[in-house]
């Protein structure tokens, strides 16, 4: 089984879907002789994983806007997308043992799998031993510091957070864990209130930033009020 992708559903098909399972995209044609050989081995080697690969196959004469972005100068090209980057990919025809081992550096390790069945079940302990198996699953920490904020145990959730790597979803957990001892109604309010001493009080610039991330970047007002920040610090 896959999925024809064309530049319009590209985003949801391939990036959005490989934050949660490999994908691996085939950039074909119909007149190219190599295509037509690669293309059943990717589908069997792929379907042997029983979902945990995608196949995401996209004709390049069809789909021009993924052809420039993946710079595709030759065909078939293959390349491999997780967590909404490339991580591998190989040009031309290869034989099905070599096809069998790019997709099986992708299938999700025994362990993966029991950390995500561990997140699945959603609860503290469940969680604790998922990072446990994993030290470091960023998805496992926001989703335990998330619990832990919602039971008002923010510098716990804090704790958690500061284990794992800055992120956007880490980032806005902690604003959200720090903001949670003050809870702000009007976020509009509050930052008109701070702006005018974030350049002389670093805990009101916390503050600030906190609220920003709470807001979240697909907000409208974080913009502007990221450009008042700046002119309010330099």
């Amino acid at each position: 089984m896959y999925v024809d992708v064309t530049d319009a559903t590209f985003q949801t098909e391939v990036i959005d879907r490989s934050m949660s399972t490999a994908v691996v995209v085939d950039l074909w044609a119909e007149w190219c002789g190599p295509c037509r050989t690669l293309g059943p081995i990717l589908e069997k080697v792929i379907d042997a994983t029983n979902g945990a690969v995608v196949l995401a196959k996209v004709d390049v004469d069809k789909n021009p806007a993924i052809a420039q972005a993946f710079q595709a100068q030759s065909i078939p090209m293959v390349v491999a997308i997780k967590d909404g980057r490339p991580v591998n990919g190989f040009v031309g025809a290869q034989p099905e043992h070599v096809v069998a081992q790019f997709v099986s550096e992708l299938a999700p390790s025994a362990e993966e799998v029991m950390v995500g069945d561990l997140i699945d079940a959603g609860d503290e302990e469940s969680l604790k031993r998922a990072l446990t198996i994993i030290p470091g699953h960023e998805e496992a920490t926001v989703v335990l510091a998330d619990l832990l904020i919602t039971a008002g145990r923010q510098n716990e959730a804090l704790e958690w957070l500061a284990k794992v790597p800055e992120t956007d979803a880490v980032r806005h957990y902690a604003a959200m864990a720090r903001l949670a001892t003050n809870p702000v109604d009007n976020y509009d309010a509050e930052l008109e209130r701070l702006l005018p001493n974030v350049k002389l009080d670093e805990n009101v610039r916390q503050e600030f930033l906190d609220i920003l991330e709470a807001m979240g970047a697909a907000d409208p007002r974080v913009a502007q009020w990221r450009k008042r920040l700046t002119s309010a610090l330099y």
